[in-house]
């Protein structure tokens, strides 16, 4: 194998193309057995007279014939295949279907059939077991090749060529994506000046003209195209540059340049019309919904949290003087702005000696973030640590000045040294956790915090919300990333 050859490869080793549906054929017929059992013996649902029981043979040819129809429609929507980015909730959904066909394919078989022996429960306990085994295994599955992606197995070493809008999208695809297996080499432009400034860890690796060189000193497996179509030439040429090297390129067509997301079709009299919108923000509706699922979770949620409130409240007082609570205003949705509520963690000046810290530490103006701060009280540290010091911030959640789940809202003096760009971030209400608490809090530099909000607002649902809760719980529990 090539430094340039797909590193993918090293996965479909280790996972042979007839080992899936083997492991498939396998986890149906266990179904069916768990169906049998359920029915015959455990008797679930609907009692059964012993004079009707039945052995489990005459079930073994619809157990075949269940396996075979499930395992074609799993073929038919590529479960056999690597689909990058496909969600684990999508091959439960294919599954599901597969399956709810089979079910119906097998009753009709034995309609016409009429066997003496049949049971449309166990039938339906086996379609029921087998959703939920396929479905395990390939959660099962996603596990063991995060942790392959780990090790640096199965990843691919990216370069992107363009750093403008939709060079910084794909970017922030990526950061937001880890699951899909690349890992960012850098990024160059055919502006070498804006190809030579680094995006937090992306690096800029300069001019396009670099790329012949970059492909042998980074072993670079992808190189993904963001130039817009009116640059052809130049296209061309770091295509013909890639195919020398034996390195794939994909390209970022100019109709993809404008987010499907961020498109509406209209029709007239049959041919299509596309609405374009440019603004970075959450639908209307969906955010409607986004509130009433933050006031339900923090209501449902009050045993939970309201003893730790007062118990880190009491920490407080018994360190000594001074107030419980520390209001800092912050900058909302729109820029808006509010004052946010915490735990004091700090002495009492500690605004007054900010500024002077940020200047003698060197820090990003834009999200000064002091590892060793001599401003932080014992009870603050830990509790900082744990992120209890941003627990009262649930009352601004409850009077809708911030969500659950969304950016990190900053302070206006942060806000003043932003570009254009990163004003965007401020197009939706700031959130108690976010995409970048998750992906590593106070170690993620701010170009990459940026790209990671970004990245959430065009990409906005309730499963990318539960998902970045259920990402929090440990970052909050182990303290990883904060201080």
């Amino acid at each position: 194998m090539t430094d340039h050859e797909h590193v993918e490869r090293t996965l479909v080793v280790n996972w042979p193309t007839w080992l899936a549906p083997l492991i498939d054929l396998g986890l149906i017929l266990i179904a069916f057995g768990l169906a049998y059992v359920a029915r015959y013996e455990l008797q679930l649902l609907r009692p059964l007279d012993e004079a009707f029981r039945a052995r489990f043979e005459p079930f073994v040819p619809y157990a075949l014939l269940f396996a075979v129809s499930q395992m074609v429609s799993m073929q038919q929507h590529n479960l056999y295949r690597h689909v990058r980015g496909r969600s684990w909730g999508d091959e439960l959904l294919a599954i599901a279907n597969g399956a709810t066909n089979t079910l119906v394919l097998v009753m009709g078989v034995s309609f016409l059939l009429q066997p003496l022996v049949f049971s449309r429960l166990l039938l339906l306990y086996a379609g029921v077991f087998a959703v939920v085994l396929l479905s395990l295994a390939r959660a099962v599955y996603r596990v063991i090749r995060a942790y392959q992606r780990q090790q640096g197995i199965g990843v691919e070493r990216v370069l992107v060529v363009g750093a403008g809008e939709i060079g910084l999208a794909v970017l922030r695809n990526m950061l937001a994506r880890p699951d899909l297996g690349y890992q960012v080499v850098g990024f160059v432009d055919r502006d070498p000046e804006r190809g030579s400034a680094d995006i937090g860890r992306l690096r800029g690796l300069g001019g396009i003209d670099n790329l012949p060189r970059l492909l042998a000193e980074e072993r670079v497996d992808l190189v993904i195209v963001t130039l817009s179509w009116e640059h052809q030439r130049d296209i061309l040429e770091i295509v013909r540059e890639c195919d020398r090297r034996d390195v794939p390129v994909r390209i970022v067509p100019d109709l993809f340049q404008l987010k499907l997301s961020r498109m509406r079709v209209e029709n007239l009299a049959g041919i299509p019309l596309l609405s374009l919108h440019n603004e970075v923000r959450i639908p209307r509706t969906e955010r409607m919904i986004k509130r009433v699922i933050d006031i339900v979770v923090v209501i449902i949620s009050a045993p939970v949290w309201l003893p730790i409130f007062a118990l880190v409240a009491l920490a407080i007082r018994l360190e000594g003087p001074g107030p419980i609570l520390y209001g800092q205003e912050r900058v909302g949705e729109g820029g808006r702005r509010f004052r946010v509520w915490k735990f004091r963690s700090m002495v009492e000046n500690a605004d007054a000696l900010k500024a002077r810290l940020v200047a003698e530490q060197g820090l990003d103006p834009r999200h000064p973030k002091l590892k060793y701060d001599p401003r932080i009280t014992r009870v603050g540290r830990v509790i900082r640590r744990f992120s209890l010091d941003e627990l009262p911030q649930i009352f601004n959640v409850l009077v809708g000045e911030m969500s659950l789940v969304g950016p990190r809202p900053p302070t206006p003096d942060e806000v003043a040294h932003y570009e254009p760009w990163h004003l965007q971030r401020l197009k939706t209400r700031g959130g108690l956790t976010g995409l970048w608490q998750v992906s590593g809090r106070s170690d993620v530099p701010f170009e990459e915090m940026v790209l990671l909000d970004l990245y959430y607002i065009e990409n906005w649902s309730l499963m990318l919300d539960l998902q970045i809760l259920l990402r929090t719980i440990p970052r909050v529990v182990l303290g990883s990333g904060a201080y």
